[in-house]
């Protein structure tokens, strides 16, 4: 069995992505990494680089701003990078997404398992949506619970939309779930940094004149709102991310209420009962078929 990792990213540096770290997080179950690189203002290219390992390959790309629009600019890279995996198997990670070590022994076992089952297109992921900080995660209704991040090769699937998830000829994939999660960092940064990578991400699904509009009078720091309405997290981070855990610099136990969605009383009720009553997440939206007895 061959598996192939897979990545895109674009000034990573700059705007404060764990990209080495996503990228190390999987390296030891890989056989390959592709990673799409595009043209940065920062070193993003060089750190890359500079992990020094084999198995990763290096492609250097063009963003078109004609495929900013609704984020499209990200599956076309993520494609980019999928079309040149050869493993039997190519997992996915994005920019800000990790993996903790202990899975990986879990999710290799469950390629090789399902490897050879043509009803089995992929796997989906648990995810941990971490916010603010790293002591801090996000389990409002408002933020997708699992995604695809394991698909097999050759069958055609691609990334689609603005790479959140995959398709084959424009239909849902069918998986299965994996008892092993995604920690996504996309909302850790020091809030400085994090305005700057919410309005680039903004500019790639909307056109200049929305973003001076909505970002005119923008204040300097993001407001991550107040802490208390998220879950605490008590266990430990991937070991690739120690060394910038200790780097943060900001003390998010301070924040002041910004009336962020999760925040709003009637978010909290409706997921405090979906989370802890009946364990179910009311009309939720599933980008997959999820093969239920395997």
């Amino acid at each position: 069995m061959q598996v192939s990792g897979f990545s895109f990213v674009r000034n990573g540096i700059k705007l404060g992505y764990p990209v080495t770290e996503a990228i190390r997080s999987i390296l030891p179950i890989c056989d390959e990494f592709i990673i799409a690189v595009g043209k940065s203002e920062d070193d993003t290219l060089e750190q890359i680089k500079a992990i020094g390992d084999s198995k990763i390959r290096i492609i250097e790309t063009e963003w078109d701003k004609n495929m900013y629009v609704r984020g499209r600019i990200n599956s076309f890279q993520t494609n980019i990078a999928l079309k040149e995996c050869k493993g039997d198997w190519c997992f996915y990670i994005q920019a800000d997404e990790v993996v903790h070590e202990k899975f990986l022994p879990l999710i290799e076992a469950k390629m090789k398992k399902f490897q050879h089952d043509d009803a089995v297109q992929g796997l989906l992921f648990n995810y941990l949506h971490f916010w603010g900080s790293y002591d801090y995660y996000q389990d409002s209704r408002r933020w997708y619970r699992r995604e695809i991040r394991v698909i097999k090769n050759n069958l055609g699937i691609e990334s689609r939309g603005d790479a959140q998830s995959f398709s084959l000829n424009s239909h849902k994939i069918r998986v299965v779930k994996i008892d092993s999660d995604i920690y996504h960092y996309g909302w850790v940064r020091p809030p400085k940094v994090m305005q700057e990578k919410h309005i680039s991400m903004q500019s790639l699904y909307h056109d200049d004149e929305w973003i001076e509009k909505n970002f005119a009078n923008t204040p300097e720091e993001f407001n991550y709102g107040n802490p208390k309405y998220l879950a605490k997290f008590d266990e430990t981070h991937p070991e690739v991310m120690i060394e910038r855990i200790k780097e943060l610099n900001w003390d998010f136990s301070k924040g002041k209420y910004a009336g962020n969605p999760h925040e709003k009383l009637f978010s909290r009720i409706r997921s405090f009962f979906e989370n802890k009553v009946i364990h179910y997440r009311i009309g939720e939206y599933k980008n997959y078929i999820l093969l239920k007895n395997k």
